[in-house]
């Protein structure tokens, strides 16, 4: 099952308290500090993300299983160690939608 976590809105224009993430030429705020869950990704000339994610907006959903939510579904970009997730983004309905599952210590 699936639960929502927040929406991810490409911009071209700088945001307040952006933080950069070289491994992915991209500058995002922080989702948390927004009242309504919303995460700006600016990204750089040459980022290594996948177009669709870099074009449109996302949705990010915590999942319990990164494996089985993976399953039969379209990758664009594979699981990655992000914090204290690991991510992923699938393509559905047209968009990209980021899935997130907690590290396990």
């Amino acid at each position: 099952m699936r639960t929502f976590d927040h929406i991810g809105i490409p911009t071209a224009e700088p945001q307040p308290k952006e933080e950069y993430i070289d491994q992915f030429k991209l500058h995002l705020t922080d989702f948390r500090d927004s009242v309504n869950k919303i995460e700006y990704l600016r990204f750089d000339e040459g980022s290594c993300m996948p177009e669709l994610v870099r074009t449109k907006i996302h949705i990010a959903y915590y999942v319990p299983d990164m494996k089985a939510a993976l399953e039969g579904k379209k990758i664009v970009l594979a699981p990655f160690p992000s914090g204290d997730n690991i991510c992923a983004f699938i393509e559905e309905d047209g968009i990209a939608v980021e899935l997130m599952e907690r590290r396990k210590n």
